[in-house]
């Protein structure tokens, strides 16, 4: 292929190929030149021109395929418009003579139609160039015309279209000869032509003024005609250019009359309507010669004319736009109308006709109102339509009130308007439901009573209206859940009052079964009490049908309605009502047999009707409850189900014999009886009827064969029996299409209705199938016919296996006993049958029984294979195939497939081909690669079918096959693969683009192939790159063709080809091809568009979004999208058409599409993103913007800004998005929340004013979110005060997003501010309509939890400000009290439940901030009271201020909160005690809903608790004096005034209980929800629970309980263990450790009080005597389970592993002390390791002695451990923090009163020294390495132990040895550091008062300070460490002085003198020193003058003795005179407070 790349087309290359290489190699080099010609230079192709000319016109005698004529004229074209000009007349003169050759043989055709789109393509790209020698080129080619075949006229129209649009004006002279030929081409046979035809006219009519003017009504009446017998896409073409050519009529500005020769006239509005009006009315027949047909009345317009004309309206409103649309509403509407009005008698003669009307109405209401208006021009169309239904209901009163005089008059009238008002009503619903709550301004306009219009037309005597106008009802409630229940009374109340009118029993009774079924689409629900209504009027209904026989029919179907509709709301409902429902359905069919008989002997025609209605509606209403109510269909109930069945088979068996009876009038019952037993039974599992089965089946059989069905509707009943795939290729009818609502019609067929409501009213509870529209359910013959097939494939694998032969040979027969027309039918049903029982026992992995049942079925299908209709073709290969399947016989399938072979082998016609060849892909697709040899014959066979061009079924049908062999023979079909691969890019090069379906199933195949090679199409073999080339050719052809569909291929092939092997395609032409037809017409195409895009950005977002604008930057004018992704790129196109989009599928694809390109790009393009959003929610702030902008002022006055934004839309510049639905603006606002979530992931500056702001100076490109702020709050605020509530959640949503995110950010210019201050008053103005009485509760939750999140974040300071959000809480605080009964009765209870919880979890959190700010406030500065005021005053908040605003309402809540929780732990109990609840439900839940609260309790119970313990542990648990104010939060209750309190009895008895009731409820709500975690527990739960046990036992009252009962104690361990266990957090983790440490110190407190109460009464007795509190009593043993220490060592010994795996044993594998490397923990990681030391050491004190000596050695063995691990050298000498805690915890231990306790005194101390030794020995190098442990750690150890212990531990001679070389070794460390700690530690160790501990230390060390000392004499420091370590070592030589006996001290201060003498300097000297040598001498000499003074007579002896020190020392006082006055108060001052305070806290644990 790489040949083919040159400029010149490489001859030699090409000649050495063969017929199908050449035409790939052509088709290559013409793609590549058409890009080449642009990018080479004008003089180079000059020079190349001719040779190229004479290449490409010499390819036109080869005759190319289609694609290559379209490429190789595309290439000349381009040639000459970039080369030289003059030799394209001789080109043009030889295409010409082409065209005029005599030569009609096939195979000079491709040459004559290349010349003839050579022509056309020249005449587009070089129009008048061209000058005159057009007419002899339109001529000559109009010429050829007459005597072209089809491809020939085909490729004309297109020709003539290009040379109208190239020459423009200039073809005037042409124009009627070109519009004669299209005119006749208009109403071609083929199809293609037909669409050519169209698309030539609509080029012509730009120009051709007379289109619309002159000749208006002939293009009108030829379109019509064009309408007849068309397809899809001749609708789509001829409707587009009837709709453009009526729309230009009305628009079009004439050009004056010298211009154009014809006097035009202006054609009015009505006119053109008129037009329409009557091709939709008349079809194609003309005005004038109206046949002999018509004048008799009775030719019913074809199917296919009227859905032409509907596209044609919708066409023609589109072309002129919305605007038009809103200004001329009014008369397209009465226009519209009219069109089923009975002055049109023809659309509504019969009732199938006039249903079909409807829909076509109905769709272009829906089409244009839906599509064209934005939601304010929607809701002023609301109100128009309201108006033409009230004047209906006027004219019908009058009729009605008229008595009888004129009674025929008025059931015409009746007729007239009814389906006027059916289509107005339907429409109204679908514009209410699609407004959703934006609709609210309409309902609530009293002017437009649209409620009461609707209400009244429920009473209309036809029944169609009285549905339609219920269904209005339906969506009216789905739209605004806040009308449901008041409807929902309405009519309940009006049907209760007009119960003896059958209009309103029927009417009311349909509207109530509507509104039930809205239930189930507004979350918030309905009262549970209306249960308990509609079920009493049922009932009531039903009783009293039989007392007037004019309303039983009535009174039994609306009874039953409703009992079916209540079904729908689910167990919660039906539950209570079940036992009724039950006992009614006994009632209603006889109890046995005989009953029946005499049942038939006593009825008349009339009773049956009623008997019928009610045995239908009655079973209808049992279907309802099983599908609905599975929860409750538990064994008890199926046995009260099942009894009356038999009954109701019999009576299935009886109704042909009553039919006999009684004659017609109960036909349709007994149909709709039928039906509906059938559809019951398929839902109930065949055991329940198993009694019945071969009655059943004899009737499916007579149903299946009834003689009474006259129409094959095989497209309803063979679809679900085919397969998915299949049907696309076979019925381009069954493909989904944007007007698949009106094309419907044309699929049934002539004869049958589509489906209609009035067909079955049951229907209108359902949940509707697709979307919003009105549900559609068939005609009851139809319908009783799927519902016997569907029963028939269950029955038939149930009957026994001998029944089922005989059933299958009768239905066999009963086919070959029919003839015509009707043996089609019984085939189908037969078939369909059959079908459907191979479905099921395949689907059920059943068998198909005994031989014999295989021949009948194998007959049957074989038959329905050669069937002419191709549909059954279809659904006979898939029973074919499952056949097979369920056969499980290789043989047998080997067998079928032969018999296929064989029939392909010899049969020639075209049907048996096709079935045939379908039955072998089926075969594969069901049982996998069948076997090899099978494979390759099949595939040789297919070979040869795919190539038979004399039909192209055969071909579409043997491709289709293949594709489904590819598939299913995966990696085994390799080496088919170039063969197939070849011969599908022949055919794609050589199948005429007419055969659009032949290139369909060539996609398929194509699409197949790249699955089946995969990845392998990445390799670089020549085999592989030629495959894949080969792919990308096809790819490339098929995106060139004509056909849509064939594009949609191309697009999801690219889109595999790109997934296998993404370099190879390439990204922008792919990108451009999708931006191209993101808006096609065609619904396939846009999903394929969007699929690959989906694809195309998961992995290259940005490289997408750069090609779509560059190709929108570099088209021109040539992208005619509808989105403008020039201005607003790809993304914003996306957006706006989701906006307009209304298939769910598309819209799901366009949301996750936008997600992908925002996750990858949003913090890229952070502005074009957010500019996205705020225009999509700014477009329709006009709507709002009434509502906001008066509370932004109201708030203050100065900030016009905000408001001026959401008003300033006069700007001029049209804005990117006009009227946003409500569901983009809310898709909007979410994604301004993932941008937020993205932005967290990012750069931090996205969160930081300042240095956001530098880093957009350095670079101005950078953007950071924060400098957005202003814009995120507004898009909030717009959001959040919308009139949709789906927008205020997501607003609201936003907000609390932008609260939790922004909260703690500093405003730098402002500090001590942040930066959301500013926007307080937004805050207020977005939540404040939240609060309003009619706002939903959801909304109102929401708001209520960004209040809470405002207030907390404590963003505002002054408590005015926050008094504003606050007064919110307070009025929803105020509303509640009230409880569940007095809240709204609109919604369930359950919603109220949800409000109350919101707004009791909003005050929670207020409050456990408030406590919070007020305890961090009172613990680091003890203020006084006085100061705290006068902040109050000056209006800044006190951290006081809070509390107190929540203070006053504390009572009532906490009562609120106490039953919240009470209702938490109720409902939270298992399912074993339901019957223990309170029957009347919580606080605030009621029983019934208690399954729905239940959700709401989970949501918000965690911080109403820890919001309730905070308040008892803050007021509730000390028993305070009544008078005694504000609580106390820090008073101490010591553990015995509390006990007193508690002993001192009866008096306060009740407040006791009270407390201990309220710590249990407490408790136990936490244990239960700690101890079971469920996965989805959020942190937030968690942390909050371990909060209000903190909390809890924070106060003495609940430690003393829970130190009192061990149990309770040790269970609260292992519920924390397990959490500690399961939850990674360390802040949970931390959180559990605090709450341990916390039981600890309960238990240690209550172990004190024991022995304190012990000692107290037994005073006097012995001590001996005592009993032994505290674990391990007197033996010392735990029991595990029943030891708190235990489980506490358990838990501590847990984290300490987790964290350090080397303290355990077993890991290290040696029970000693192994040697490893310290290492840092994390901080989280030290933070837990320090929290389980603390627990650790406090351990001994809850034992007794002896407990105390089980539990010590495994203490002291991890806290050694962890300082082992942990003891890292760090800078400075300092510690590390486990280090340290380590040290305070052995300090702890240490002193431990245990140590000292007679019982465990010797045994302690035994292991006291063992654990010394254990801190010796880690300094020792084991094996030989020396370990890298921290020194000072290990010397502040030992230094712990000798200071902590009692002596006779560490004076043990070899631990003392050890101890002082320890000391001495580490003296001589060269780290200065060490050093100065050493010297440090050892001050602390020689200042002992015991001198059995100093003094041994004191000798062996002091010479080496003094030598050391000495040394430094000697060197001269230079560096501030060593005066470091010179003042230690001198402080610690004065220490010794001071410590040292009388008699040794002159010898000290003898040493000391000289050494600090040694340091001082005279006044020569002082001036030069160093600052290091002067702060010695200043040392030394301050030194001198305190021990001078203190020790004086030695001083004296030794200045005696040494004239020099002598004379050095006063030299240094005269030179330091001036300075040290100044000096010495200063420097001494400082220096020591440096230093002390440095030892302080560096020994703090000494």
């Amino acid at each position: 292929m790489e040949l083919a790349h040159s400029l010149l087309l490489n001859e030699d290359a090409y000649n050495q190929l063969g017929e199908v290489q050449k035409a790939e190699f052509i088709f290559d080099w013409l793609r590549y030149l058409e890009k080449l010609l642009i990018a080479t230079s004008r003089s180079d192709v000059r020079e190349k021109q001719k040779t190229l000319v004479e290449q490409l016109l010499s390819l036109l005698n080869s005759s190319p395929g289609p694609p290559t004529r379209k490429l190789l004229a595309k290439n000349l074209a381009l040639l000459y418009s970039i080369g030289d000009t003059f030799s394209v007349y001789e080109t043009i003169d030889k295409c010409n003579d082409l065209i005029r050759s005599k030569d009609d043989s096939p195979s000079y055709l491709p040459t004559k139609l290349a010349a003839v789109v050579c022509l056309g393509s020249l005449y587009k790209k070089l129009g008048r160039i061209l000058g005159n020698t057009f007419t002899d080129t339109v001529g000559n080619i109009l010429k050829a015309m007459k005597s072209a075949e089809s491809q020939g006229r085909y490729e004309i129209m297109l020709s003539l279209q290009n040379i109208l649009n190239g020459l423009g004006a200039a073809a005037t002279p042409c124009h009627r000869d070109v519009y004669k030929a299209a005119r006749s081409c208009l109403t071609d046979r083929s199809m293609a032509v037909r669409c050519a035809a169209a698309k030539c006219l609509l080029e012509l009519q730009n120009e051709a003024v007379f289109m619309w003017s002159t000749d208006l009504d002939s293009v009108a009446t030829l379109c019509f005609k064009s309408f007849e017998g068309s397809n899809y896409d001749v609708r789509i073409s001829v409707s587009k250019l009837l709709g453009t050519v009526l729309a230009k009529a009305i628009i079009s500005k004439h050009p004056g009359a010298a211009a154009s020769r014809q006097s035009t006239r202006r054609v009015s509005l009505e006119e053109v309507l008129e037009l329409l009006g009557t091709g939709f009315l008349r079809g194609s027949s003309g005005f004038l010669r109206a046949s002999g047909d018509m004048l008799k009345g009775t030719s019913s317009v074809s199917r296919d004319v009227r859905v032409g004309v509907t596209q044609a309206y919708v066409v023609f409103i589109s072309t002129l736009g919305g605007t038009w649309l809103e200004k001329n509403f009014a008369a397209f509407l009465s226009h519209i109308l009219s069109l089923v009005s009975q002055s049109h008698p023809k659309a509504t003669q019969t009732q199938i006709d006039a249903v079909c009307s409807r829909r076509c109405v109905s769709f272009i209401l829906r089409a244009t109102v839906g599509g064209l208006l934005g939601e304010k021009a929607q809701i002023a169309a609301a109100k128009d339509i309201c108006q033409a239904i009230w004047k209906l209901k006027k004219v019908m009163d009058a009729v009605m009130s008229d008595g009888n005089l004129e009674t025929r008059l008025g059931s015409a009238d009746v007729a007239a308007s009814q389906h006027i008002l059916v289509c107005a009503l339907q429409e109204l619903g679908n514009l209410i439901h699609s407004l959703g709550t934006t609709a609210a301004p309409l309902l609530q306009d009293s002017s437009a009573g649209i409620l009461d219009n609707v209400i009244s037309v429920t009473l209309h005597p036809s029944i169609s209206v009285r549905l339609a106008a219920a269904w209005c009802l339906h969506c009216i409630a789905v739209a605004l859940p806040s009308y449901l229940t008041p409807l929902l009374d309405r009519c309940l109340e009006r049907l209760a009052v007009l119960k003896s009118s059958p209009e309103a029993v029927t009417g009311f009774s349909f509207a109530v079964a509507a509104l039930l079924g809205a239930v189930k689409h507004c979350p918030l629900g309905i009262p549970h009490g209306k249960g308990k209504i509609i079920m009493a009027l049922a009932e009531d209904l039903l009783c009293s049908a039989a007392q007037n026989s004019r309303l039983s029919a009535q009174r039994t179907q609306a009874g039953w309605l409703l009992i079916a509709a209540l079904m729908t709301l689910g167990p919660a409902f039906v539950g209570h009502h079940l036992a009724r429902v039950l006992l009614l359905w006994k009632c209603v069919f006889p109890v046995s047999p005989e009953d029946l008989e005499s049942e038939k002997s006593r009825g008349d025609s009339f009773t049956w009707q009623v008997t019928l209605e009610g045995r239908a509606g009655a079973l209808c209403a049992i279907k309802s409850f099983v599908a609905h109510c599975g929860d409750l269909l538990t064994e008890e109930v199926i046995q009260h189900l099942v009894p009356p069945l038999p009954c109701a088979v019999d009576l299935l068996t009886q109704l042909s014999s009553i039919l006999k009876t009684y004659g017609s009038p109960l036909k349709t019952p007994s149909v709709v009886y039928r039906q509906r037993l059938y559809e019951l039974l398929i839902l109930l599992s065949p055991e329940t009827y198993e009694g019945n089965l071969s009655a059943i089946l004899k009737e499916l059989a007579a149903d299946l064969t009834a003689p009474d069905i006259q129409v094959a509707a095989s497209t309803f009943l063979l679809p679900p029996l085919c397969h998915q795939d299949d049907l696309l290729i076979l019925s381009p009818l069954l493909q989904e299409t944007d007007h698949r609502f009106i094309e419907e019609q044309l699929l049934l067929g002539s004869g049958i209705a589509c489906g209609s409501l009035e067909y079955d009213p049951y229907s209108i509870y359902e949940k509707d199938v697709e979307g919003d529209s009105v549900p559609k359910p068939l005609p009851p013959t139809l319908s009783v016919t799927s519902s016997a097939v569907k029963l028939f494939g269950v029955v038939c694998a149930h009957v026994g296996e001998a029944q089922r032969p005989l059933v299958l040979e009768q239905l066999l027969d009963s086919i070959k006993h029919t003839k015509g027309a009707r043996q089609q039918v019984v085939q189908l049903h037969v078939v369909s049958a059959v079908s459907s029982f191979l479905k099921y026992v395949a689907g059920s992995k059943g068998h198909l029984g005994p031989e014999e049942v295989r021949r009948p079925v194998l007959a049957l299908v074989m038959g329905a294979l050669e069937s002419p209709n191709p549909l059954l073709r279809c659904a006979a290969a898939e029973a074919w195939a499952r056949l097979a399947q369920v056969v499980e016989d290789g043989v047998f399938t080997a067998a079928l497939a032969q018999v296929s072979f064989d029939k392909l082998k010899s049969a020639r016609d075209a049907v048996t081909r096709t079935g045939h060849s379908l039955a072998l892909g089926s075969l594969h697709r069901y049982l996998g690669g069948i076997s090899s040899q099978h494979l390759n014959s099949c595939v040789g066979i297919l070979y040869t079918l795919s190539q038979d061009s004399t039909s192209p079924d055969v071909q579409t049908w043997a491709l289709h096959s293949l594709s489904l062999i590819i598939d299913s023979a995966g990696p085994l079909y390799h080496t088919h693969a170039e063969p197939t691969l070849s011969l599908i890019i022949m055919l794609l090069l050589n199948v005429p683009p007419t055969h659009a379906e032949v290139h369909q199933s060539l996609g398929r195949c194509l699409n197949a192939l790249i699955t089946t090679l995969g990845p392998e199409l990445q390799g670089n073999s020549t085999s592989v790159s030629t495959l894949r080339s080969s792919c990308l050719l096809g790819c490339a052809v098929m995106q060139d063709n004509p056909d849509c569909l064939v594009q949609a291929q191309a697009i999801s092939c690219l889109q595999q080809l790109h997934m296998f092997a993404p370099r190879h395609v390439n990204l922008s032409s792919l990108v451009s091809c999708l931006c191209v037809n993101l808006c096609s017409p065609y619904l396939l195409l846009r999903r394929a568009v969007l699929a690959c895009l989906r694809q195309l950005v998961q992995r290259e977002a940005a490289e997408v979004s750069e090609h779509a604008v560059m190709l929108a930057k570099n088209s021109g004018e040539e992208l005619t999208l509808d989105a403008n992704i020039r201005e607003v790129g790809l993304e914003g196109a996306l957006l706006t058409l989701l906006d307009k989009e209304t298939d769910r599928k598309l819209c799901h694809d366009i949301k996750e599409t936008l997600n992908h390109m925002l996750t990858s790009m949003a913090v890229d393009k952070l502005s074009f993103w957010l500019k996205l959003c705020k225009d999509v929610l700014a477009a329709s702030a006009d709507f709002a913007a009434v509502t906001c902008v008066d509370t932004m002022q109201e708030e203050e006055g100065d900030r016009g800004d905000d408001a001026s934004v959401l008003t300033s839309r006069s700007d001029g510049r049209p804005h990117p998005f006009t009227n946003p639905r409500w569901a983009t603006r809310v898709f909007a606002a979410e994604c301004v929340c993932r941008i937020i979530t993205q932005c967290e992931n990012a750069h931090s500056a996205h969160f930081d004013v300042a240095l956001a702001q530098d880093l957009k100076k350095k670079d101005s490109r950078s953007d950071f979110l924060v400098l957005h702020l202003a814009d995120l709050i507004r898009m909030a605020f717009m959001a959040a005060t919308d009139h949709s509530d789906q927008l205020r959640l997501s607003g609201l949503e936003t907000l609390l997003v932008v609260i939790r995110r922004f909260a703690t950010i500093p405003e730098p210019e402002f500090p001590g501010h942040v930066i959301l201050e500013q926007y307080q008053a937004n805050v207020g103005a977005a939540l404040r309509p939240a609060f309003t009485s009619e706002t939903p509760p959801d909304v109102t939750a929401k708001a209520c939890q960004v209040c809470s999140a405002w207030i907390a974040s404590g963003v505002v300071s002054d408590l005015n400000d926050i008094r504003r959000v606050h007064q919110l809480l307070v009025a929803s605080l105020t509303k509640i009290q009230v409880g569940k009964e007095a809240l709204s009765h609109l919604y369930n209870e359950s919603a109220s439940t949800m409000e109350i919880l919101a707004v009791l979890k909003a005050w929670a959190e207020v409050y456990i901030i408030a406590v919070e700010r007020h305890k961090n406030h009172r613990q680091p500065l003890k203020t006084p009271p006085a100061c705290s005021e006068e902040s109050v005053g000056n209006g800044s908040i006190s951290p006081d201020g809070l509390l107190d605003l929540v203070h006053a309402d504390l009572g009532t809540l906490s009562r609120l909160w106490l039953a919240a929780l009470q209702d938490f732990a109720l409902l939270t109990l298992p399912s074993e005690f339901a019957s223990q609840l309170p029957v009347e439900g919580g606080a605030f839940y009621t029983a019934e809903t208690s399954e729905n609260a239940k959700l709401h309790y989970y949501n918000s119970w965690a911080l109403i608790l820890h919001a309730t313990a905070l308040w008892l542990t803050g007021t509730g648990f000390v028993v305070a004096d009544p008078d005694e104010g504000a609580p106390n939060l820090s008073r101490p209750v010591t553990p015995t005034s509390m006990c007193q309190g508690s002993s001192s009895g009866p008096r306060v008895k009740s407040p006791e209980d009270v407390y201990t009731e309220r710590f249990h409820l407490i408790l136990g709500i936490s244990v239960k929800f700690l101890c079971s975690l469920r996965s989805d527990a959020t942190m937030e739960s968690i942390t909050a629970c371990l909060h209000a046990l903190q909390a809890l036992l924070d106060v003495p009252w609940p430690r003393s309980k829970i130190g009192s009962d061990q149990d309770l104690g040790i269970e609260l361990l292992n519920v924390l263990h397990r959490v500690i266990l399961t939850r990674e957090s360390p802040s949970i983790q931390l959180a559990s450790l605090e709450v341990v440490r916390q039981i600890i110190c309960a238990a240690q407190e209550h172990v004190k009080e024991k022995r304190r109460s012990a000692e107290v009464d037994d005073g006097a007795a012995e001590k001996e005597t005592l009993p032994e509190f505290g674990e391990g009593k007197d033996t010392g043993g735990l029991v595990p389970g029943k030891s708190l220490v235990f489980a506490t060592l358990e838990l501590c010994v847990c984290i300490l592993v987790r964290q350090l795996p080397g303290l355990n044993p077993k890991l290290t594998g040696s029970p000693g002390v192994k040697a490893t490397k310290p290492q840092m923990l994390s901080e989280d990681g030290s933070r837990l390791v320090s929290a389980a030391l603390v627990i650790l050491s406090e351990l001994p004190a809850v034992c007794s002695p002896e407990g105390s000596i089980s539990i010590l050695p495994t203490i002291l063995y991890l806290t050694i451990g962890v300082l082992r691990e942990t003891a890292v050298k760090l800078p400075g000498g300092q510690l590390s923090s486990t280090v340290a805690a380590s040290l305070q915890a052995l300090k702890g231990i240490l002193a431990s009163p245990m140590a000292r306790a007679e019982k465990s005194h010797s045994a302690w101390t035994d292991l006291l020294r063992s654990a010394l030794t254990t801190i010796l020995d880690c300094w020792d190098p084991v094996d030989g390495t020396h370990q890298e442990l921290d020194e000072v750690s290990l010397l502040t150890a030992i230094t712990v132990f000798i200071l902590s212990t009692s002596p006779e531990v560490t004076t043990i001679p070899c631990l003392q040895k050890r101890c002082i070389e320890k000391f001495k070794a580490t003296l001589e460390i060269k780290d200065p550091m060490v050093q100065i700690k050493t010297y440090q530690l050892l001050l602390s160790i020689f200042q002992y008062p015991n001198p059995a501990v100093s003094y041994p230390y004191i000798y062996s060390l002091v010479s080496s300070i003094v030598e050391k000392l000495q040394e430094i004499d000697r060197r001269k420091p230079e560096e501030t460490t060593e005066l470091q370590i010179f003042q230690e070592g001198i402080k610690v030589l004065e220490a010794l002085v001071a410590v040292a006996e009388e008699q040794h001290r002159s010898q000290l201060v003898a040493c000391l003198l000289p050494i600090l003498i040694s340091f001082l300097l005279d006044e020569n000297a002082l001036g030069s020193a160093t600052s290091i040598m002067r702060n010695l001498h200043d040392f030394a000499l301050q030194n001198l003058m305190q021990i001078g003074p203190q020790y004086s007579s030695v001083f004296k002896s030794v200045m005696a003795s040494s004239p020099a020190l002598k004379a050095r020392l006063e030299a240094a006082i005269k030179g330091n005179q001036e300075t040290v006055k100044v000096k010495t108060p200063t420097s001494k001052h400082t220096n020591n407070s440096g230093k002390s305070s440095s030892i302080q806290l560096k020994t703090n644990f000494l």
